[in-house]
Formats: structure tokens, sequence, C-alpha cells
């Protein structure tokens, strides 16, 4: 693959736009996204025509409007570019059909905005986002509201959001003197953590078809405690993997650039370079897609639980995030002397300005069944949400709020010992992987996302939480006669009422538990209570005043985020109890036939016969068979009474507090049954063989 010559090939970039669109209609299409204007009939006419021609030289029958629903998934209906009339056949494309289209929204979630028998629903062309060709289909990017233009998206909330953002960012640099920053937005780089393991074991657990994780499963004697997977040698069979999938993504025009080994077995990550936050998002849901169709391809799964397999490390997705302007400039790039520059140090603020005011929302944006197994538990960040800056910049929000503005050099270098290496400057602080967010240099990298959540959630908090902060600083500044003095009472302000939120020490350890209780952070440990605090009534009021969802469209998230983390965890103790009873309560029966089949033919043999051990591992099978029975029909019962359960909110409750309980007890006896089988009785691979088979 010549990369410089194919990549983007599958995108209506502007590479594209320039060979298929006239000059003046690119110009002006170029003008009309740009200052968010709704196109005219004909330049519409225009775009739907070159895009046709584009598409179909590249093979495409079929265009589709491309939407990203409250699923968390994306959709798609598809249409041919075939119509009749008297001229015969045609290939046809309308600026209408192009801009509008309308799938059936009755089957969506929608909250109670929609009932079932309302079946409008309408998808509006994003502009904003490169139109591309999968499976040879053209799929335009678009956001999807309905009949009374509430969203039913998570596109819309995004896009709203970057407005909200972007137009408080602008204020503040307006009255700092930035007269030639016409635009600001948020940028965002996605790391995508996932796991591949072989096609035919993934195809013999129903809990993994199923539920995309583990449900059952004893711990293999070996795990990730000699961390020697993490950034090991590639294994040839994931390299091509590896390959093929950064081949699909660049003809997309996903960057993809960084990919290497994580801690746990069979676990891999992916990272993509930097571009806009709505694109990083589309994108980020097409490398979700891609991967599984690649890993299909080289017959493999790729899993994207966010804890696909007990007493292992599982997958996040880290959401590095920054802001930058149409000059170019990146507002979170510190320079040579962060100490002197205003702008960065200022953006600093509204960060941990956003995140400590409204720890609830971060929280509650990451929140989900899958996430749920991974915050605080050790291996991702914790519940308990919190900022790293590192030293020098530390000091610098101090010193800045105190004294004059000092400017500091790092001229240090790293002492490694050996005369042969080069002399590496020292960065100017270590970094602490243990933080949920960190300043990282020229960004923010938010560490909470759960590998399968699409980003669109975390960015639309960042963007109304920092708009909310940013419009604070801005309406501080347009009303100041001395501009120098409100800067410094800004910062002083920030590390004073918002000091608590930053912390440099280990996130995971009791000892930050019990300071963040003394500081008055939330500990937030479960899903349901994290999203209770969606809907209240200071995040009604902070979506609602920036324009990103109203109260009516924030209940509406609620509640279907509720009830997805409901039918998720009912699924997974649907699918425990289907194994127990057809899988292995026969196992465990055939086997200990078999061993008492062995027993009683020993006995007669002659009773000198040393049997005691097989006898020990019958009766504790024995124990085993019925505590899988007795737990699998309690699990039951429970999920009975579930359905008696009407409001979403208790059905949440009753889930967390009696089905997962019983859901645990149930793998725990399983596991133990597993642990005293013969391996070829047990019905269902084991952890070793999916953790160590590539």
């Amino acid at each position: 693959m010549n990369i410089s010559e194919e990549y983007g090939c599958l995108v209506f970039n502007e590479t594209a736009m320039k060979k298929y669109l006239s000059a003046p209609v690119y110009l002006r299409l170029s003008k009309m996204i740009e200052e968010g204007k709704d196109l005219t009939p004909e330049i519409a006419d225009a775009v739907a025509e070159a895009m046709k021609d584009w598409a179909i030289s590249l093979g495409a029958t079929h265009f589709t409007h491309w939407f990203q629903p409250l699923t968390g998934i994306t959709a798609e209906k598809h249409d041919s570019f075939l119509s009749t009339g008297s001229k015969g056949i045609l290939m046809d494309f309308s600026g209408k059909e192009l801009i509008k289209g309308e799938p059936d929204a009755s089957s969506f979630p929608s909250g109670g905005i929609r009932t079932t028998f309302e079946a409008r629903g309408y998808t509006a062309w994003d502009a904003t986002s490169y139109a591309f060709i999968k499976d040879d289909t053209l799929c335009i990017p678009t956001a999807f509201c309905s009949y009374g233009g509430e969203s039913l998206d998570k596109k819309t909330p995004l896009l709203r959001s970057m407005e909200a953002i972007g137009t408080q960012a602008l204020r503040v640099l307006k009255a700092l003197g930035y007269t030639d920053v016409g635009k600001v937005f948020p940028s965002v780089g996605a790391e995508q953590e996932y796991f591949l393991i072989d096609k035919d074991l993934y195809d013999s657990r129903p809990d993994l078809v199923f539920s995309g994780r583990t449900l059952y499963g004893a711990r293999p004697p070996k795990g990730q405690e000699l961390n020697d997977h993490y950034f090991g040698s590639i294994k040839p069979r994931v390299k091509e993997f590896m390959a093929d999938l950064d081949r699909e993504l660049w003809k997309l025009g996903i960057p993809a650039k960084t990919e290497h080994n994580e801690v746990a077995p069979s676990q891999h990550e992916l990272a993509v370079i930097y571009t806009t936050a709505n694109m990083a998002t589309d994108h980020n849901q097409l490398v979700m897609e891609i991967m599984k169709k690649v890993a299909n391809r080289h017959h493999l799964a790729c899993l994207l639980h966010e804890k696909p397999f007990d007493g292992i490390n599982g997958s996040g997705k880290h959401n590095n995030w920054s802001l930058s302007t149409d000059t170019g400039i990146n507002l979170l790039d510190p320079g040579d002397t962060p100490y002197g520059n205003t702008v960065f140090l200022l953006m600093v603020c509204a960060v941990i300005r956003a995140v400590d005011k409204h720890q609830d929302l971060f929280r509650a944006s990451v929140a989900g069944a899958g996430n749920d197994h991974r915050l605080g538990a050790g291996e991702a960040p914790p519940s308990i949400i919190s900022v790293f800056l590192g030293d020098e910049l530390t000091s610098a929000l101090a010193e800045t709020g105190e004294e004059p503005i000092h400017e500091k050099k790092n001229d240090d270098f790293m002492k490694t010992g050996v005369r042969s290496l080069p002399k590496i400057p020292r960065d100017s602080t270590d970094r602490n992987r243990t933080s949920p967010v960190a300043f990282t240099g020229n960004k923010f990298e938010f560490r909470m996302p759960g590998a399968s959540a699409s980003i669109a959630d975390i960015n639309t908090v960042i963007n109304t939480t920092l708009a909310e902060s940013l419009d604070h600083i801005a309406t501080a500044l347009e009303n100041s006669n001395d501009p120098d003095d409100t800067l410094r009472i800004l910062i002083r302000e920030t590390s004073v009422e918002h000091g608590r939120i930053l912390y440099s020490g280990n996130c995971y350890s009791e000892e930050w538990e019990k300071e963040a209780e003394r500081r008055g952070l939330l500990k937030i440990a479960s899903t349901p209570e994290a999203l209770s605090f969606l809907v209240s009534d200071k995040n009604k009021a902070l979506f609602a005043e920036y324009g990103v969802l109203s109260p009516t469209e924030l209940e509406a998230h609620y509640e279907i985020l509720l009830d997805n983390y409901v039918k998720t965890l009912k699924i997974e103790a649907c699918s425990m109890i289907d194994m127990a009873r057809k899988q292995f309560l026969p196992s465990i029966t055939a086997y200990s036939s078999d061993l008492a089949r062995s027993v009683s033919s020993k006995k007669s043999l002659s009773d000198a016969l040393d049997v005691e051990g097989e006898i020990t591992v019958l009766s504790r099978l024995c124990t085993c068979h019925s505590s899988i029975y007795r737990k699998s029909e309690t699990l039951s019962a429970l999920l009975s009474e579930l359905e008696k359960v009407e409001a979403v909110v208790d059905q949440a409750k009753y889930t967390k507090e009696s089905v997962i309980p019983a859901m645990q007890e149930l793998r725990t006896a399983v596991d133990e049954a597993e642990m005293l089988m013969g391996e070829s009785y047990w019905p269902i691979p084991s952890y070793s063989k999916l953790l160590f088979s590539i």
C-alpha cells in the first residue's frame, strides 16, 4: 500500500471536493460550512451530484445516512442510487436526499420522547464531518432527531457543546486581545484498548457471544503477573491483523498511529492522531466497527467489553482533549515558558474549575454496567475524580496567583550513567497513570471512559462544563479595568476554591480515598448512583443554559442509560442461567458418573485399592452441582421478580442490590467446579486457552 496515495481514498475530503466540485461551488460550500449556514438548494444539488459521481467511481451503488442513535453504536439504512423514468434506468442522488433522511424512529431508544406508534425521525447531514465509503456504500454522517426536533442521538449534543465552548473560548480570547481568531474548537485523539482471541474459541463461549465478556472462568496459572506481554513483541497473527486494520483505517482517513501490546495477555491498544471532536467521535465509532470486521477476516474475535476476563486488567479508552483556534494555536500548549503563557494558564484554570464543579457529570458520562468492573478496581482510574498537573504546572499556578510571573527553564538532563547514550532533556514532570484527568504536555487526558463507549458522551460533558467555566472567565475579563490583575484573581480563585481536585499521588491507594473524603470529593461507585446526578437541577440548568440538552432530552438520556444498564445485566444473568442448566450441570453429572463408576469398579476388584482422592473429588463435585443448581434457581427467581418492578430507576436499584450479587455467587460455584473437572469434560474453553492461544 502506498500510504500517501491511498490515505483518505474512501473519503469525500478536500481533495475529492476540489476534483468533483466546480471552484465556485466548492468555495460557497466551504463558506457555508465555516459560517454554519444552511445550504441553498442549488448548492446541495451540486454537492449531491458530485458525491454520487465520486462514490460510483469507487464502486458504490448505495448511499446511507450514517448516524449514532442512543444505543451507543451506529445505524444506517441503505438506498440505491437507482431511479427509473422516461429515460430508463438512471443513477440519481438529489440535494434533498443528501441533506435529509427519514429512518423509522419508533424502535430506537427515545426515553419517552417518542412513543412506539410515532415513527417519524429525521437525519440531517453533518457537513462538518466528511462523507466516506464503507462496504461499497456512500455513508453520510448525520444527526438524528425526532419529529419535534429533540435529539435522539449522541452527535447532536456533541455538536451543540462544540458550539458552546467555541463561543465562550472566543470571548476569552477577544477579551485578551486576540482579534485575529475567528473560531475555537475542541480537538480529540482517542486511544482504544481491545482483546483478540481465536474465533473458534469465541464461538464456543455463549457468554462471549451474548454479552461480550466471560461470565464464568477459573483463573489460569498465569495472568499478567510478569508484565511480559506489555509492550512485548507482537505475535505474527496479531501483527497481520494490525497491518490490515491500519490499511482499512487509513483508506477512511482515520489517522491510526500507535499500536502495541497492553498489560493483560491478548490485550492490545490503538491510538489515533488528533482531529476535531466531532470527526474524532465518528472515527472512533468506525475504529470499533472495523476492528471487529478485520478480526473476523483473520479468524479472530475482537472484544471491546470493559472487563472480558476476571482477574486481569480490563479495557478502557483514553480521551485526549485540547482546544485549538483556526489560526493554528493549541490553547493548552504551555510553550517554553508556561509561567508567562496567560492564555494557557487560564485554560488550565478553566479545566480545574470545570472538573471540580462537575465531578458528578464526569462520573456519569462514563457510567455503564461494563465500566463498573473497572473504575476503582485498582486497574483503572478510581471512581473518585481528581486532576493531575505535575509539579511545574502546579507551581506555575501557585506563583501566578501570588507573585509576579517568573520564567523558569528546565535544562536538567536524565542521568543514565552510560556515556554512549545521548543526553536526553528531562521532562518538567513525571506522569501519573492512576489519575482520572491528567495534563500530559499539551492536552488533558480523560482516562475514565470504557472501551465500548462512544466518546461523544465524555466530550459533550467536557465541552459543556468548560463552556461554563470560560463564560465565568470571559465575564470577569470583559468587566475588568485591569485585565492583568483580574487574571491573577481568577487564578488565585481557582487555586483556593477548586484546588481540592488537584492530586499528584497514587489514586489507587486507601490513603487517597480517606484524603478525598476529607476534601469533600464525591465517590460514586456504581452506575445507578452516577446516572442519578444527570437529572439534578444543577445539571439540567447547565445543559439548558448552553443549549446542549433540554431538560426533556436529559431526562430521556437518563432513562435510556438506566434501561441499558438493567437490560445488559439481565442478558448476562439469563446467559449464566442458560449455561448453568444446559452445559455445566450436565457436564458435572457426566464426570461425576464416570468417577462413581470408577470408584465402584475399583472397590469391586479390591477393598485395598486407595480411592480416597476420587471419592473426595466426587463429593466436592456433588456439592458444587447442588450449589450451582440452587444458585441458578435463585437467580432465575430474582429475574422473575425484576419483571414485576415497573419504574426503571427501581429496576436498576434491584439489579444492583439483588441480581448482581446472585450472579457472582453462581459464578463462584461454577468456577470452583471447573477446577475439579477433567479438561475434556468441561464444556467451554478455559481462560488458559482463550488468553494464550494466539
